[in-house]
């Protein structure tokens, strides 16, 4: 008789699959991972690996959801946080663009992964840009601006930038549109 894990195992056996399986997704790309690389990474065997994910394309919607819908709580906190405008949009971009992004660059196939996300599970891709667009209208106030300033974030991954040209990037469009308060003609 197999042996009873704990919730707590289950776990952290899952966590450790979704962090094998989006290295692989990264570098590997959808088409071309398959369940044994993800298996040989998690250090786990490709039975084991069926038991708990019935195919490549669900450990892939675990994954984005698990690396990226996991973040909208905090990116709702963020968003109506009371911190200045400016840095309210500074957090949510860090959490919901920037933070994925220092995983994603650099990697052979980072570049195709929201794509492939949009295709295998549009539900969760569009939740994933509905919470980014409500973080960014309740700080911005209109519809119009939150438009305009994530075509704008969106241009600025174009030419697969390193971190710090995107971070610089981020701050200069969102001083553009939520302008740091100044007290005593200081920049805060």
């Amino acid at each position: 008789m197999p042996k009873m894990i704990t919730d707590n195992e289950a776990a952290v056996r899952r966590a450790k699959i979704l962090t094998a399986a989006r290295w692989c997704f990264l570098n590997f790309g959808f088409a071309k991972t398959a369940f044994e690389d993800i298996a040989k990474r998690a250090n786990l065997s490709r039975t084991l690996l069926y038991r708990i994910f019935k195919d490549k394309q669900e450990i892939y919607q675990a994954v984005f959801v698990d690396w990226l819908v996991s973040r909208h709580p905090a990116a709702k906190l963020a968003a109506k946080g009371p911190a200045s405008p400016y840095e309210r949009l500074l957090s949510v971009c860090r959490l919901m663009a920037l933070e994925p992004w220092a995983e994603m660059v650099g990697t052979p196939m980072g570049s195709e992964f929201l794509e492939t996300c949009e295709l295998i599970d549009p539900k969760s891709e569009a939740l994933y840009r509905k919470v980014v667009y409500e973080c960014v209208a309740a700080i911005l106030g209109d519809e119009a601006s939150t438009e305009v300033f994530l075509l704008a974030l969106d241009g600025l991954f174009a030419d697969k930038p390193s971190m710090e040209v995107l971070e610089g990037r981020t701050k200069l469009l969102a001083a553009r549109f939520a302008p740091r308060s100044t007290k005593k003609g200081l920049q805060s």
